[in-house]
């Protein structure tokens, strides 16, 4: 069993599912597929805290009957017997791993990701069946007990935590999984103080149900997991607090970047604009293959080599810096991380590297500044495979090489 937990459940979020996710609910790829790689680890956190708390008992028990059902092998047994039930209580057990700060979680995600409170909470439920079912087949294939269940889950612990978003403060996951809080069997409901809470809980579980069957019905199961997010992934092991709203990352100094045509670009200090323009203004400057400036506000749709829309505004300031600049020669260079297949990598490195090239000629730029884009996938990466995200994430990126100025 030595492999990444981590990784073996993001592979089940693929491209496709995020799409749907993202049209259904109303919002943008990028903003959901954040939400599922911070959702993800904080899941798992929560399972791993309830494991540890009672020695992993109950878990189990909840854990082979989700996989029982069949889930996560045949996500479409969700809509029918058994995995109808293990569907409508993603809810319930959201609400089993947090207690009282399940909405504190769902609001850290909201923020974290852009998306609206009740999409975090859709993800949150959608998660959290689907990382208990995997947990249970693991549990039944390699014949575990409730004590090597947990030793397994600990030694999962660092990796997981080392994927959760900076600012993230999790609360302290010793709440006990009770039975009757998890209602993984369909003839145990959870049990509910009032009418009022009965009747809520049934809307949520009518709700997820419809939202799991439109997403899932049509997702390839052996799609290629999306490539992780772009995040800072930096957690301490154990934490006591929770904070409502994440700690805001260090604002960037925004900053006028002025071109010898005259034309000023909003950018921000230290990135690709800022950095570019001052090479281009040393007169001891040296172009070459060598040379290299990161894109800092480029992004794609998940899997794909679609440019969002937000990153348009610096593919514009590129072709401006080209118009300004009409000697200059550029190409652009798409990379990786080491995860996930290296010949995938490298079709999606050059597919997005091409698409930029594109899109900086489309603004504006004349074609014969653009040496073409060309990927390079994992040749470069400096991360492994199993090392964390926050590792990882230098090795994704899109960059710009000056061949002649």
């Amino acid at each position: 069993m030595a492999f990444s937990l981590l990784d073996s459940v993001k592979n089940y979020f693929h491209s496709d599912f995020i799409s749907k996710a993202a049209s259904l609910l109303g919002e943008n790829n990028v903003a959901v597929s954040k939400a599922v790689n911070a959702g993800i680890p904080a899941v798992l956190a929560g399972i791993i805290g309830n494991a540890q708390s009672d020695g992993g008992t109950n878990l189990l028990n909840a854990a082979k009957q989700a996989a029982a059902s069949g889930m996560p092998e045949a996500p479409e047994n969700l809509f029918s017997g058994a995995g109808s039930s293990l569907l409508s209580t993603g809810s319930s057990f959201i609400s089993s791993i947090f207690g009282n700060n399940s909405g504190v979680i769902g609001n850290l995600i909201s923020n974290f990701s852009g998306i609206k409170s009740s999409t975090a909470t859709s993800i949150l439920s959608a998660i959290a069946p689907i990382a208990l079912g995997f947990i249970g087949k693991e549990a039944t294939s390699n014949n575990l007990s409730a004590s090597g269940l947990t030793n397994w889950l600990g030694s999962q612990k660092q990796d997981i935590l080392n994927a959760l978003p900076a600012g993230f403060t999790l609360p302290t996951l010793g709440k006990t999984m009770r039975p009757a809080d998890t209602a993984y069997n369909a003839s145990l409901p959870p049990a509910e103080k009032s009418g009022t809470n009965w009747l809520l809980w049934l809307l949520i579980a009518i709700v997820l149900i419809a939202l799991l069957w439109y997403l899932m019905r049509s997702c390839n199961k052996n799609v290629p997991p999306p490539p992780p997010a772009d995040t800072t992934n930096v957690m301490k092991q154990d934490t006591t607090t929770v904070s409502a709203v994440p700690p805001a990352a260090p604002a960037r100094e925004s900053l006028k970047v002025k071109l010898p045509d005259g034309t000023e670009l909003d950018a921000w200090k230290g990135g690709i604009e800022d950095k570019l323009v001052a090479f281009l203004n040393d007169e001891n400057a040296k172009p070459g293959k060598d040379v290299w400036f990161d894109f800092d506000d480029l992004n794609f749709e998940t899997g794909s080599a679609k440019i969002t829309p937000e990153s348009q505004k610096q593919i514009n300031n590129i072709a401006a810096i080209l118009k300004a600049y009409p000697k200059v020669k550029i190409k652009i260079g798409g990379y990786t991380d080491k995860t996930g297949d290296s010949s995938a990598n490298m079709k999606l490195s050059t597919d997005r590297a091409k698409a930029t090239s594109d899109a900086i000629k489309a603004a504006g730029a004349k074609g014969a500044q653009l040496l073409g884009g060309e990927g390079y996938g994992s040749m470069y990466a400096k991360a492994a495979a199993d090392a964390s995200d926050e590792e990882r994430k230098m090795d994704r990126h899109i960059s710009v090489s000056v061949r002649e100025k």
